[in-house]
């Protein structure tokens, strides 16, 4: 196995080291994604990657201003890795991706409306984990110790095989806690397992009927009715359903986490999102965060918080990023967060549209994204801007 070597720089840089100002790529093979300023054809596949040992694991962030491009590349990745036979969810609250689903013939789906999520029946625990974090992401804090007792005398009064419809059968055991208005952690539990039944959380975590399926090569989890309002982490929560689905396959996945954000937001949220993110290789997952603002990032916990420090732990991790157009407060932001050089930080602001600085192990690559004909059916995202000005 050969390592392919890359060097990123001015042409006056190169030739101060006397190094040749053609950029190598990373010399995998597979469908193209644009051309290396400095050299050809750019290919890169993160579980490609990984094999070839130019990363230690599949996970990519890709960030930019709005318009830079990021949109553009992440559908361009999504296409050429179904058109390769491996599986994708897309996280979208901004329903966004419509048009790439009815390029593969698929629709979107909406979330609470046409169906509802819940994670592959891998293991017992693992729907013990996720309604600790949905009950912690409604409540907007971790359980207590008193609570989580409770969840878990609770949890085993079901049996070995928990029921289809977990937040139902847990509300009904203690539904009879709501009569009695004395605060205990009970009664606690019962309101906001309440809340998923038939409150302002209905038809995310439950509903008539099974939940929805993911057996489509293309999943598109259309969240937008809850961009922008408090429940957006809860609703986003639906990756931790898709990522246990696509650990069930074969054959390799992506999951596409669009405004990232909302899930490092919320820390129940980001403490599975890090532990899902540690086992990606194992489960043959590549983790897709799209950022925009840095500066939300930033601005996850409090300074030297738990949270935060998960949060920019997690990004640093990222052994492949496509760094697109930030202004300089932004990209001050990210390099703080990403360990770019200073170098690498008064670049980014200076970045024309469609083109990135792409990090992939030690390497680094300044792309100029080249859409084909087929990308230009899905990845134009001006178009609605454009049909309002008509």
């Amino acid at each position: 196995m050969r390592r392919a070597w890359t060097h990123w720089g001015t042409s006056q840089h190169f030739a101060a080291l006397r190094l040749p100002t053609h950029d190598g790529g990373t010399r995998l093979e597979g469908p193209v994604l644009g051309r290396a300023v400095r050299g050809g054809d750019f290919v890169l596949d993160p579980f490609d990657a990984y094999r070839a040992a130019l990363v230690t694991n599949p996970n990519v962030i890709v960030a930019g201003s709005i318009g830079a491009g990021k949109s553009t590349v992440v559908k361009m990745m999504v296409d050429r890795a179904l058109r390769r036979g491996r599986r994708v969810v897309i996280i979208d609250p901004k329903g966004e991706y419509a048009a790439l689903a009815s390029a593969h013939g698929v629709r979107p789906v909406v979330v609470g409306r046409d169906g509802w999520c819940w994670p592959a029946p891998l293991e017992v625990r693992t729907d013990r984990d996720f309604v600790n974090t949905l009950l912690a992401c409604a409540k907007g804090a971790a359980l207590s110790d008193e609570e989580h007792y409770v969840l878990d005398r609770t949890w085993a009064s079901l049996g070995p095989g928990p029921p289809q419809r977990v937040l139902a059968a847990l509300s009904s055991r203690l539904e009879h806690f709501l009569a009695d208005s004395t605060p205990s952690a009970e009664r606690a539990l019962a309101l906001i397992l309440r809340r998923f039944l038939e409150g302002d959380l209905a038809h995310l975590y439950d509903g008539d009927g099974a939940p929805m399926g993911f057996d489509q090569p293309l999943v598109v989890l259309d969240v937008s009715r809850y961009w922008g309002s408090e429940f957006m982490a809860m609703a986003a929560l639906g990756a931790v359903a898709a990522a246990q689905h696509l650990a069930a396959r074969e054959e390799p996945g992506y999951l596409i986490l669009d405004e990232a954000w909302a899930l490092l937001s919320d820390d129940a949220s980001l403490r599975w999102l890090q532990g899902s993110w540690k086992l990606a290789r194992a489960r043959g997952i590549s983790h897709v965060l799209v950022l925009h603002r840095w500066t939300d990032v930033a601005a996850v916990g409090s300074l030297g918080s738990a949270q935060r420090a998960r949060a920019s732990g997690l990004l640093r991790e990222c052994e492949t990023a496509w760094l697109f157009r930030q202004p300089p407060d932004e990209a001050a932001e990210m390099s703080a967060v990403l360990g770019l050089s200073d170098y690498e930080t008064r670049v980014l602001p200076e970045l024309s549209r469609g083109v990135a600085l792409v990090r992939y192990g030690q390497a680094r690559s300044l792309v100029h994204l080249v859409p084909t004909l087929r990308d230009a059916i899905f990845v134009d995202s001006d178009a609605a801007m454009r049909s309002r000005r008509a």
